[in-house]
């Protein structure tokens, strides 16, 4: 393979790896620059948005778990990728506004450490829930046959990566547009930027916040729904990788600023393909590295990159 090509393929891999961060991020960010809530069970928001794609997008065979011992040696509705991302951002947006109004609300004046210990624990018997009823195995989440190999199309088709993760890349940067467009260009929007800055004015205006605020919670969930249905097929699915996620998603968000969409973006590249790059020729290190970026740019901005200094966490 030429130096070019490897490059390039180093390049796509980044990305499509910063995507997933940027997806789970973005969602994460406006949560907590809106609501002020710390929420760790994001992650277990992937979790549930992978297994849910995986269930409708395929049928698969159980080896293990409680699910399995009941008789279910075979599971899923095997309706195809399209219909899964689809139908999976509405399941977890539903989740998600369950969260914020029996998980958030009670706790959203509390703490950051009850809204820690809460959120952790929630994620934690999420995973044991996933564990105990599906295995700690790891499920086969194979990538639809039409988008496995390097699309046919001039140039591209030499470069050694699946359709799939440009696929993964597109559709983050839909989504991205689409939130971007949402918050800073409607009345919605309007109104929760309002909130996060002056909430007591807005209240007195007569607006009510909590309406506006569980829907951007549900939106975020929503986002890590997606996240997990065009990440499972890149990834082995297990009950881990909500928890496994987490971490790079909050770094992502505190090196990015926290509430600004466009440093969740710039958060997730630089991440992606610093880890791309590692991975590529220093693989032991490709976790450090992230780990010190994040620290290299609090060090010289705590605020984050785009972040303001106000909402510095």
């Amino acid at each position: 393979m030429s130096f070019h090509i490897e490059a390039i393929t180093v390049l796509l891999n980044g990305l499509q790896q910063g995507a997933i961060y940027i997806l789970l991020a973005v969602g994460l960010s406006i949560i907590l620059g809106t609501l002020k809530f710390v929420n760790f069970a994001h992650g277990a928001l992937y979790l549930v948005g992978t297994y849910a794609g995986l269930l409708l997008a395929l049928e698969i065979n159980l080896t293990s778990g409680q699910l399995q011992e009941w008789g279910f040696s075979t599971l899923g509705l095997g309706l195809g990728y399209i219909p899964a991302l689809i139908i999976v951002p509405f399941v977890v947006f539903v989740v998600g506004l369950a969260m914020e109004r029996f998980v958030v609300e009670p706790f959203k004046n509390r703490p950051d450490t009850d809204q820690i210990l809460v959120t952790f624990g929630l994620a934690i018997i999420l995973q044991e829930l996933f564990r105990a009823f599906f295995g700690s195995s790891s499920l086969p989440f194979s990538q639809p046959a039409w988008a496995q190999g390097p699309p046919q199309v001039p140039f591209l088709a030499a470069i050694p990566i699946s359709s799939w993760r440009y696929y993964v890349i597109g559709i983050t940067a839909v989504l991205v547009l689409i939130v971007y467009l949402l918050v800073e260009f409607t009345d919605f929007g309007l109104i929760v930027r309002a909130g996060t800055r002056d909430p007591e004015m807005v209240e007195l205006l007569g607006v009510r916040l909590s309406r506006p605020y569980i829907v951007v919670f549900g939106i975020g969930a929503a986002l890590a729904g997606v996240a997990g249905v065009v990440g499972g097929p890149l990834n082995p699915v297990n009950p881990t990788i909500g928890n496994e996620i987490l971490v790079p998603a909050f770094l992502t968000v505190v090196i990015g600023g926290v509430g600004s969409i466009a440093g969740a973006v710039l958060g997730g590249i630089l991440f992606g393909l610093t880890q791309a790059i590692l991975v590529a020729t220093y693989s032991a290190w490709a976790q450090v590295g992230l780990y010190a970026i994040a620290a290299v740019v609090l060090l010289v901005r705590p605020q984050g990159l785009l972040g303001e200094a106000e909402v510095a966490p």
